[in-house]
């Protein structure tokens, strides 16, 4: 791939504090007008890399560009074509949201022939026309969230930075916060977003999997799941979740509650597995409601993975 056709390229990109290395040699390439997600658990190292990649933060190794621009040595430029949001949403509680919109305007240097245009858009992408006047600390957080992103991209930038946009929003807003990013790709923004929420992953057209500072996978959703998911998955329903998750982890299975349900992974699924277990767990005074072998989702991937990383 021809180096304009990337937006965001990293090669061996590192960052340490003091003894505490955060970011630990990672590369990727993210396409112009892709959705790349960054997923990984808290503490894993993406908000240090995207910081890194916003000019926010220099890297203590490594090489990579933003729009063209080196981080190392163009930090200032990559500011003026990118737009950034942090997962506290970086607005002002005591202005309202108006005044928000208008500050940000003033910080991207948007051209007052175009504020008024881009602040129109900004109040209904929000769906915030009637409380233009109201405090922002007043509104409820998937609001909240709807006018950072607003007041990121007031400026029309071709990359946007966004970094755990949907942490503590509740399920609703955050399908409907998804729907205005797939507008955005589609229109030809570039989007790198980070996440802890796995199930997000399917939203995106790549993404990279990243522990303890280590990528430890890369590929489109369906890549993940075809290329490293070398073992069958099976749901189980039972009336003792933990009971049975303890149960199975001394029988040697690999077992994780998902919400209301177990995922255990085996290495062959063909009846005589789910038998095995069912057997298994009567025995030990659990009962099975329901097991069955299911396509595993990119939690179960990741599980898969960290075992060997």
């Amino acid at each position: 791939m021809m180096d304009e056709d990337m937006a965001v390229r990293v090669r061996d990109l590192r960052r340490a504090f003091g003894d505490f290395t955060a970011v630990d040699g990672i590369s990727l390439d993210v396409k112009k007008g892709e959705v790349f997600g960054f997923l990984g658990p808290n503490g894993a190292g993406k908000s240090t890399t995207i910081r890194m990649l916003c000019g926010l933060l220099m890297p203590t190794g490594g090489t990579g560009t933003v729009g063209g621009h080196d981080i190392m040595r163009e930090p200032e430029e990559i500011k003026q074509i990118i737009g950034y949001m942090s997962q506290k949403f970086s607005l002002y509680n005591d202005l309202t949201v108006e005044e928000n919109i208008d500050f940000f305007g003033g910080v991207y240097g948007v051209s007052r022939s175009k504020r008024d245009e881009r602040k129109r858009w900004v109040l209904a992408m929000a769906g915030l026309e009637r409380e233009r006047r109201m405090l922002t600390g007043h509104l409820a957080t998937g609001y909240k969230q709807r006018l950072a992103l607003g007041c990121a991209i007031l400026h029309d930038p071709p990359i946007i930075f966004l970094d755990e946009p949907t942490s503590g929003v509740d399920p609703i807003s955050r399908r409907a916060f998804w729907g205005l990013i797939g507008d955005m790709s589609r229109q030809g923004t570039t989007v790198f977003v980070t996440t802890h929420y796995m199930d997000e992953a399917d939203y995106c057209d790549r993404l990279a999997l990243i522990y303890r500072g280590k990528i430890i996978a890369q590929g489109s959703p369906t890549q993940l799941r075809q290329g490293f998911m070398t073992r069958d998955v099976l749901e189980l329903q039972v009336n003792e979740i933990v009971g049975a998750m303890e149960h199975l982890s001394k029988m040697g299975f690999e077992a994780a509650i998902f919400g209301s349900r177990l995922h255990v992974l085996v290495e062959h699924e063909d009846d005589r597995a789910s038998e095995m277990i069912r057997e298994s767990l009567e025995s030990a005074g659990i009962k099975t409601a329901a097991i069955a072998r299911i396509t595993p989702s990119l939690e179960d991937v990741f599980v898969t993975l960290i075992e060997v990383a």
